[in-house]
């Protein structure tokens, strides 16, 4: 807060204002919505649309990120306590341990400086993960549009649903085809005919976004003009007017070490998602954000969410893109939205009591199918095997097991495929491109080798599970090539040595002295050089040392009166070779 207060003045002031009142029609619904998809009472999201906003706005680095409940971690925290067959009033109490416990998790975090941690979770992983949630939010709200009860979790709603068809409710089912036909209409063809009859770009997207709040408006209008509850429809219920009071788990009453690996999860998705969020509005305007600061806001949000009676929260993508499209200049229009969502419900709560709960699921259905990527797993496929196998991992497992072990398969997943990887460092045998000091891999351009020279390039780091690789390639061409009388590795690529790998080099050291070859390494860079200046093969190296390649060649040659001619060899563009 002290960054963003300094050269405050007016003009900040009526941006952020008027962006306030846009993301507060929009958070209201949203914040119902949520709320009830983690399977809460409607306040409870409200609740944690006020405190949480206020804390990121004092301790959250970016300008317009808006804080809340959020799909995803709805998600995660039904399934959560729902797998803990939590009932009453110790389901709110799981609700409110997962959100401090989170909070937790997040400020320790950011205290240590462990920003870096959301590179764990890999873009495709974090992708499956989400197209999956989508997927599975989406059936969990089959129930409320059609006004059934449908059993069961993941996909097995499905089976319910077919069991129980010919009990719809029609008239919810009649309110939720007008609501899910008028969200998508405004989303995809609304805001072009609003610029048509002269409104402004700006106006026309925040009309837009207003769609939600007006439909609840009229859905509480209408329901209580023909009471719809009457009727058979679900309605929200009483929802207390009044701000939150302070809570606390009743933690002896609860299985809270169940909760700590879901809490950890929920902490790490949440960041994630909050970071790259904030990472892209920042960008647009050339500001940035601080990951470990966004640990702080993050986890300070959660704890004072868990303190007055909310759930767990994070940067929401819509809401934010909303905030900034309508002009947030400052964290000060979170703090706004705040205190708008705090006179909603001071005065307007009560009047949520006749609201179907088939609009509330409208919107949420509209708002995560956009969250849902195919042409990702397309895209993936033509790019990287190894990243569509963990995107397909976390997407499956998720939708078929539940959202915790699919994140942590996909997580799983994405570290034993790039241990794979690495197990099997690329290399190449390298030659002078003519005319110049670089050298390249044979199999791909026209270079001079010389018969006695044999130079390799590996480009991956040497640890413990591929430095044997590296002694099998140098064994195996060496003995493919009697005339050879030096073995030059090329490190330009290698960014780390560990004591395995230097065991390895010790040992091809020895078997190429041995069988009378010279062993040299070139082009190491200073840190690993540095490292190796501390062990013992600088001391006992059959060979030297080169600063580049290039003069390791033109050493080697001279020094080797008897050295063959050099060889040209022809261009070869073989599938293989290139792979």
């Amino acid at each position: 807060m002290l960054d963003w207060l300094k050269g405050y003045d007016r003009h900040m002031l009526v941006q952020d204002l008027s962006a306030a009142v846009i993301v507060t029609l929009m958070l209201i619904p949203q914040s119902l919505a949520y709320a009830m998809l983690a399977g809460l009472p409607p306040e409870v999201g409200l609740y944690a649309s006020i405190l949480p906003l206020i804390a990121y706005g004092v301790f959250g680095s970016s300008r317009t990120l808006s804080v809340g409940p959020v799909a995803v971690l709805s998600l995660m925290v039904a399934s959560t306590l729902g797998q803990l067959s939590l009932q009453g009033v110790h389901y709110l109490h799981g609700s409110l341990a997962l959100a401090l416990m989170s909070g937790a998790w997040l400020l320790v975090f950011g205290l240590l400086r462990l920003g870096f941690v959301a590179h764990f979770i890999s873009h495709p992983v974090m992708s499956g993960f989400i197209s999956a949630s989508a997927l599975l939010i989406t059936v969990s709200q089959l129930g409320p549009l059609l006004g059934l009860r449908l059993q069961g979790e993941q996909l097995w709603p499905l089976v319910s649903l077919f069991q129980q068809a010919s009990a719809v409710q029609w008239v919810t089912f009649v309110i939720s085809i007008v609501c899910l036909g008028v969200l998508f209409w405004s989303r995809a063809r609304l805001k072009p005919v609003l610029v048509k009859a002269g409104l402004s770009l700006g106006l026309s997207t925040a009309l837009v976004r207003m769609v939600p709040a007006v439909l609840v408006v009229l859905g509480i209008l209408v329901s209580m003009l023909a009471d719809f509850s009457s009727l058979g429809v679900a309605v929200v219920g009483q929802v207390p007017a009044g701000l939150p009071a302070l809570s606390w788990p009743a933690w002896s009453e609860l299985p809270w070490r169940a909760l700590v690996l879901p809490s950890l999860l929920l902490a790490l998705v949440g960041f994630v998602e909050s970071v790259s969020v904030g990472q892209t509005l920042a960008a647009k305007r050339r500001q940035r954000i601080s990951a470990n600061q966004e640990l702080i806001g993050l986890g300070v949000s959660n704890l004072v969410s868990g303190l007055s009676g909310g759930m767990p929260v994070t940067g929401g993508f819509a809401r934010s893109v909303v905030n900034f499209d309508a002009g947030a200049q400052t964290p000060a229009a979170g703090v706004f939205t705040a205190l708008g969502i705090t006179v909603a419900g001071l005065w307007f709560a009560p009047l949520l009591a006749t609201l179907p709960k088939a609009i509330l699921a409208a919107t949420i259905v509209v708002a995560v199918l956009g969250l849902f990527d195919l042409s990702l797993f397309r895209h993936t496929w033509r790019f990287s095997r190894a990243d569509f196998i963990a995107l397909s991992l976390t997407f499956v497992v998720t939708l078929l097991v539940n959202v915790e072990l699919g994140l942590l398969a996909g997580i799983a997943g994405s570290l034993v495929l790039h241990v794979y990887h690495s197990y099997k460092p690329h290399w190449a045998e390298v030659g002078l491109i003519q005319g110049t000091e670089h050298f390249r891999n044979r199999n791909r351009h026209v270079v001079l080798l010389d018969d006695t020279l044999l130079c390799l390039r590996i480009d991956e780091s040497l640890y413990f599970a591929n430095a044997a690789q590296l002694e099998d390639v140098v064994a195996r061409l060496v003995s493919q090539r009697p005339k050879v009388k030096h073995v030059v590795v090329q490190c330009s690529a290698v960014n780390r040595i560990d004591a395995s790998a230097l065991d390895s080099l010790l040992m091809i050291n020895e078997r190429l002295r041995i069988a009378g070859v010279g062993f040299h390494l070139a082009e190491i860079k200073g840190p690993v050089m540095d490292r190796l200046n501390q062990s013992e093969l600088v001391h006992v190296l059959n060979g030297q040392i080169f600063l580049t390649l290039y003069q390791g060649w033109q050493a080697l040659r001279a020094s080797d009166a008897s050295s063959s001619t050099s060889l040209l060899l022809q261009e070869t563009y073989s599938h293989e070779n290139r792979t």
